[in-house]
């Protein structure tokens, strides 16, 4: 994989988003795919109370998602037609506070494999258009052959 992430074909970007959107916690926490690339994605998802353990102020829950669902979605974009991916490992290190109007996180592959992908996300807090990091994740996908 070079170091600039490359452009994925329309079919495998509209399968990566059916299967990730199509998740009932994605669509809870309101996930939008901002930028889909071979090996790398960008998403946010917007600040809710409900998501929240202070007004103003997200949740780990929600930082750690956002992170998970960037870094394993990045993985998603290397998997051939008829394979899937699901995370089986992941740290987050908070780094600052979550207090913005949404979070922005921005996944990319570490190390591409067959079976198992090492990936990686940072997560902002961005408020009125200024983003500050808030936590950064390494995460493990698991790569599935469909049908078996």
């Amino acid at each position: 994989m070079s170091n600039s992430p490359q452009t994925l074909a329309p079919q495998a970007r509209q399968a990566l988003e059916k299967i990730v959107l199509g998740m009932p916690m994605a669509q809870f926490l309101g996930l939008k795919f901002l930028g889909i690339e071979q090996g790398a994605v960008s998403l946010e998802i917007p600040y809710r109370e409900e998501l929240s353990f202070r007004p103003g102020q997200m949740q780990a829950t929600a930082i750690f998602a956002a992170a998970d669902f960037a870094a394993v979605a990045a993985a998603g974009t290397m998997l051939p037609p008829g394979w899937i991916n699901a995370s089986i490992d992941c740290t987050l290190k908070i780094v600052g506070p979550a207090n913005g109007e949404r979070l922005l996180a921005r996944g990319r592959i570490i190390t591409p494999g067959k079976l198992i992908t090492v990936c990686a996300a940072d997560v902002y807090s961005v408020r009125g258009g200024e983003e500050t990091l808030c936590a950064t994740a390494l995460a493990t996908a698991r790569n599935i052959e469909v049908g078996r």
